[in-house]
């Protein structure tokens, strides 16, 4: 192969700024959505022993980075709330009815009660939406050219959040900024699919 070959066809840079991010359980959270990552992934690696020098393997499982958005929230706090609520129905402070009450009224996600089955076979898949998965969510990132047409989606499969950022209030601001908070979520995988 020469090395004529080998040369990129097209010499454009990534945009950080073109992308669209879609969660199915937070349907008010995606429209403010203002900044994203695709999260990291590393191979954990084995070490075999000698009488000198360790030398390693490659490892066998994957370590996925948490996923973290950014959005600006609404006037009517709806978009901050919807989360909310979802991680309070994962913890359940209260009462364990907060979990029933989210997975058979507010969740977006296929329950048994609606008659959903699940469409996949992977490890961890059940034929059908239980109490438990009912909770989690898929997303997908999808990255754009810089004339704004879809390129590659990431696809996040079973999502649930994990921390919700504070809000600060305060009455010393000499021009209006509006709030942003932030969320980081943790998922059993993701795939970049090129469209």
């Amino acid at each position: 192969m020469s090395s004529i070959s080998r040369q990129p066809t097209t010499l454009d840079f990534a945009s950080p700024t073109q992308f669209k991010f879609g969660i199915t359980q937070l349907p008010k959270v995606e429209f403010f959505v203002t900044q994203c990552n695709l999260p990291g992934i590393s191979l954990g690696e084995a070490f075999m022993p000698t009488p000198l020098k360790q030398i390693p393997m490659m490892g066998d499982e994957l370590t996925f980075d948490n996923l973290t958005i950014g959005f600006q929230v609404a006037e009517s706090y709806e978009n901050y709330i919807e989360l909310h609520n979802w991680l309070l129905a994962i913890g359940f402070p209260k009462s364990r009815k907060q979990f029933s009450d989210f997975r058979a009224v507010t969740s977006n996600t296929p329950s048994p009660t609606r008659g959903a089955v699940a469409s996949g076979t992977d490890v961890g898949h059940t034929s059908e939406r239980t109490p438990a998965n009912a909770m989690f969510s898929d997303a997908t990132l999808t990255l754009l050219t810089n004339k704004n047409n879809p390129l590659i989606e990431v696809r996040f499969q079973d999502l649930y959040p994990l921390s919700l950022s504070a809000l600060d209030f305060t009455q010393e601001e000499t021009d209006i900024t509006y709030l942003k908070a932030t969320t980081e979520f943790a998922y059993k995988y993701y795939e970049i699919v090129t469209l």
